[in-house]
C-alpha cells in the first residue's frame, strides 16, 4: 500500500473509532437518537477501512467490530421506535446564546416528512412586524416540502397596542398568499394563550422557549444573517421534541 494510502487508511480509522466511542458515550448517557446517528456514521467509516485494508487479521477484527456495533445500532432504532409508539419519546436541544445554525429548516426538516398534510402553531408572540416575517417564512418552508401540507392553524394572540390593524392585514395577506399554493391557514385568537408548541400530524410536536421568534435582531439590513438564517446568530432558548400517538386539535 502507498504511503498516503496507508495514512488515508489511519485518517479513518481514528475517525471511525472516535466517532463510535462518542456513539458509546452518549448511549450511556440515554440519548439515543444522536447515539444512533454517531453508531450510523462510525460504521460508514469502518467499512471504508475494511475495504482500504489490505490486513486480513485486522478486516476480521473491524468486521467483528461492525456487527457488534450494527447489533447495537439496530436495538436502539427499535428502543426508539418504541418510544413513540408509546407516546414516551423526548429530545431536548439547547441552543446557546449566539449560536447559529438553526435556520427553521434545519430545526424541524427533521420532522416533517411526506405524510405531514396538517400542521398546528400555538404561538402567543405573532403580533409584531418580524414575528410576523419569521411565521412567513416557516409557512415558507413548509411549502417547500417535502411534505405536503394541506391545512396550517395558527393561534395567537392580538397585538395590544396600535399594531392590531397590520397584525390582522398581514396574517390576511399570509393567508391569500398560501392559498395560491393550495394551503388553506385558519387563523385564531386567545387572550390566554401562553404555551408555544408545533405539532405536526404525523405525531411531533415541538416545544421551543421562545417560540418562533428566537433570532437575534441582524447587525444591520447588509449584515450577513440578515437573509440566511443558518448564519443568523440566535437568543438562548431551549427546544423539546416529542412524539405522541395522538396530535389534538385546535
Amino acid at each position: 500500500m502507498s504511503r498516503a494510502g496507508g495514512d488515508g487508511t489511519a485518517a479513518l480509522e481514528r475517525a471511525g473509532a472516535e466517532t463510535v466511542k462518542r456513539a458509546v458515550e452518549l448511549d450511556l448517557a440515554s440519548r439515543f437518537q444522536e447515539s444512533l446517528v454517531c453508531y450510523q456514521e462510525g460504521i460508514d467509516l469502518l467499512l471504508q477501512v475494511v475495504k482500504a485494508t489490505k490486513d486480513e487479521a485486522k478486516k476480521h477484527r473491524y468486521r467483528q467490530k461492525i456487527s457488534e456495533y450494527m447489533t447495537r445500532a439496530e436495538d436502539i432504532k427499535k428502543h426508539i421506535e418504541k418510544e413513540k409508539q408509546d407516546g414516551k419519546y423526548h429530545k431536548q436541544i439547547r441552543i446557546e446564546e449566539n449560536a447559529t445554525g438553526f435556520s427553521y429548516e434545519k430545526l424541524f426538516q427533521e420532522y416533517l416528512t411526506e405524510i405531514v398534510s396538517e400542521v398546528w402553531v400555538e404561538d402567543p408572540y405573532i403580533r409584531h412586524v418580524h414575528q410576523l416575517y419569521n411565521f412567513l417564512r416557516f409557512c415558507e418552508m413548509l411549502v417547500k416540502g417535502p411534505c405536503k401540507v394541506k391545512t396550517i392553524h395558527l393561534l395567537t394572540s392580538y397585538d395590544e397596542g396600535s399594531g392590531k390593524s397590520q397584525q390582522i392585514s398581514s396574517l390576511e395577506e399570509i393567508q391569500q398568499s398560501l392559498r395560491n399554493y393550495g394551503v388553506t391557514l385558519n387563523v385564531a385568537f386567545s387572550s390566554s394563550i401562553h404555551d408555544r408548541e408545533i405539532r405536526f400530524n404525523n405525531g411531533w410536536m415541538i416545544k421551543i422557549g421562545r417560540g418562533l421568534d428566537y433570532f437575534k435582531k441582524p447587525q444591520g439590513r447588509f449584515s450577513i444573517g440578515y437573509c440566511d438564517f443558518d448564519l443568523r446568530p440566535c437568543h438562548e432558548t431551549t427546544v423539546d421534541v416529542f412524539h405522541t400517538k395522538h396530535t389534538k386539535k385546535m
